[in-house]
């Protein structure tokens, strides 16, 4: 519905419940909308997007002819100051007042009020918190208060500063703490250990420091951790890992260092792992592909990892985000992510909950980059597929399995070693919206079926070899930026200057062709020439020394091989450097 809300609606004496919320309202909602609703219990009007052309105003001395029991205003406008009339309503145990504009303090009166659910979110509340607190139904102690029947408490996206207050415990009933997005500062207390009922806790995005608390051994029922975009330091502690009911654990944007603890693939329920933007450092644990099976969301990004993509993590059947980007990982891109089931199913992905409350309690969000911005994906968190594994030191080709991911909305593999030529079955990607291949070592003509990706609206190939015509139907003519191609001295049409149709671009094109003929030829000489060196060093090797030693020959063999793979990227990365500048030479010739 649409339009003004009649003040005829007053008159409805014996309603008791009125829901205004999913539609489309203008004007203003104000006493007279009320004036006999002496029956009235609940409340809600509620828009999921703000709306500036429709305002709920009442007097502050406004005394309802109502007692509420539930009211759920969201994103309306109310007033700055906090809504007094509220203070009349003795039975009230539900209050959401969700980004309605409220800049105050949250009054003393309010933690007098019997509540069980109060969300106040998403508005300028201030005040500094109190060193202490003493929650009782009946007083109230400062800012950040609780009643001690409150059990679900949302302060989240305030502007509320200083510490978390020591004796929080006292507040023994709290099922779910919800305070991100604020000023608040100092160490996390150890006392919330004995909130055991807690659910959720979520302090992310504020200024706390010190280091995760060591014994939170009683918060055996918790689902959702999110401490992430803080100041915390130190490592993951291990009773995180003792919680068989965990969800999401969320630390990224901290100070968090060292290898990633064997406790955590205790943790066998894990939806989303998001440990990005820390120093993590080692190997990325192939227990995360074999013991968390219900993982869907993976972001290590920013990290110290090396070694290899574990080929264990393609074992993760409901996996649709993998985020390694800015890491030292090395070695080959693994062929088995091409068999990643929830990316290759036609399946609409669906998120399964216990049911809708404990999904209310805590909202999925996660920062990722997509185009090359940064960006916070919430409600359609579950719809996002991205594999994202730029400024690393990967070589070797782009596995031909990477094209089955038909459901694969971003691809990511800048900024390390690639070689070879962009796979030919890459027109099979058919959900593809971002491909970015820019700076690697890519050779060829870029392939006709790339022009079949009709949702491809991000494209970089920058800073490679490619050559040839750039395609000019379907979605390549949306491609205007000649940036998106620079760095590829063989390229031509348009939106860069380099003219196919001239004589000398097509002697050009004509030499690329000759070159890229010469590709195999080339790939197998330098093939056989790295094999007959090894041999000899490889035969007396074997026949000396390493036959007495088992350990020494595995050793061996290992080194061997990383050193062969070593000198052949080597080999083409140099022999392609000194292509561009024999061409750099004869384009100023």
């Amino acid at each position: 519905m649409n339009g003004i809300v009649p003040s005829s609606i007053g008159q409805l004496r014996e309603l008791t419940v009125m829901y205004l919320h999913g539609n489309s309202w203008e004007g203003v909602i104000s006493e007279i909308h009320f004036s006999n609703l002496t029956k009235l219990e609940f409340f809600s009007l509620r828009l999921s997007l703000k709306k500036q052309s429709f305002h709920f105003h009442v007097r502050p001395e406004w005394i309802p002819p109502f007692n509420l029991k539930y009211i759920d205003i969201s994103n309306y406008d109310v007033s700055p100051r906090f809504p007094s009339w509220l203070r009349t309503q003795k039975r009230l145990r539900n209050i959401i007042l969700k980004n309605v504009g409220i800049s105050d303090t949250i009054p003393e009166w309010l933690w007098k009020l019997d509540i069980n659910w109060l969300d106040l979110s998403r508005n300028q509340l201030y005040g500094k918190l109190p060193n202490s607190l003493s929650f009782s139904s009946t007083a109230y102690y400062g800012d950040f208060p609780c009643s001690f029947n409150v059990t679900w408490l949302f302060l989240g996206n305030n502007l509320l500063l200083g510490p978390i207050p020591s004796n929080i415990d006292d507040s023994s009933s709290l099922e779910v703490l919800h305070v991100s997005g604020n000023l608040l500062n100092g160490n996390i207390p150890t006392s919330i250990d004995k909130i055991k009922y807690l659910i959720v806790i979520d302090l992310s995005n504020n200024q706390l420091s010190g280091k995760i608390p060591k014994k939170w051994n009683n918060l055996n029922q918790l689902y959702a951790i999110d401490l992430s975009k803080n100041k915390l330091s130190g490592g993951i502690p291990s009773w995180m890992c003792s919680i068989s009911s965990l969800w999401h654990l969320i630390l990224g944007e901290n100070n968090l260092i060292g290898e990633l603890s064997s406790c955590l693939q205790n943790c066998t329920e894990l939806y989303s792992l998001e440990l990005g933007n820390n120093r993590f450092l080692g190997e990325i644990p192939k227990w995360i592909g074999e013991r968390m099976a219900s993982l869907k969301q993976l972001r290590l990004r920013g990290n110290m990892f090396t070694g290899d993509i574990p080929k264990q993590l393609c074992r993760l059947s409901h996996l649709h985000i993998l985020d390694l980007a800015v890491n030292n990982l090395s070695r080959s891109i693994p062929q088995c992510l091409g068999d990643l089931i929830t990316l290759t199913s036609m399946a609409l992905l669906q998120i399964e909950f216990d049911d809708d409350m404990t999904y209310a309690s805590y909202s999925d969000h996660m920062e990722l980059v997509l185009k090359g911005q940064d960006m916070v994906f919430e409600s359609i968190l579950p719809v996002v597929n991205l594999i994202d594994l730029p400024s690393n030191n990967l070589w070797g080709e782009i596995p031909d399995g990477i094209t089955n991911l038909s459901k694969l909305s971003t691809l990511n593999l800048s900024r390390n070693q690639l070689i070879g030529k962009i796979t030919k079955n890459i027109g099979g990607m058919q959900g593809l919206e971002t491909l970015d291949l820019s700076c690697n070592y890519l050779l060829g003509p870029i392939p006709p079926n790339m022009s079949s990706l009709t949702s491809l609206n991000h494209l970089n190939l920058s800073h490679n070899l490619i050559s040839g015509l750039i395609p000019t139907i379907n979605q390549f003519l949306t491609f205007n930026d000649p940036s998106i191609y620079e760095g590829n001295l063989g390229l031509c049409g348009l939106p860069l200057s380099a003219n196919c149709s001239n004589p000398n671009d097509q002697n050009h094109k004509h030499v690329k062709d000759e070159e890229e003929d010469d590709e195999d030829g080339w790939y197998m000489t330098w093939f056989f020439l790295i094999m007959a060196m090894g041999f000899p060093v490889g035969f007396w090797a074997i026949c000396g020394s390493l036959a007495l030693n088992k350990s020494w020959r595995h050793a061996y063999f290992q080194f061997f091989d990383e050193t062969r793979d070593r000198l052949f990227v080597f080999i083409i990365v140099n022999m392609a450097r000194l292509k561009r500048k024999i061409e750099r030479i004869g384009a100023h010739g």
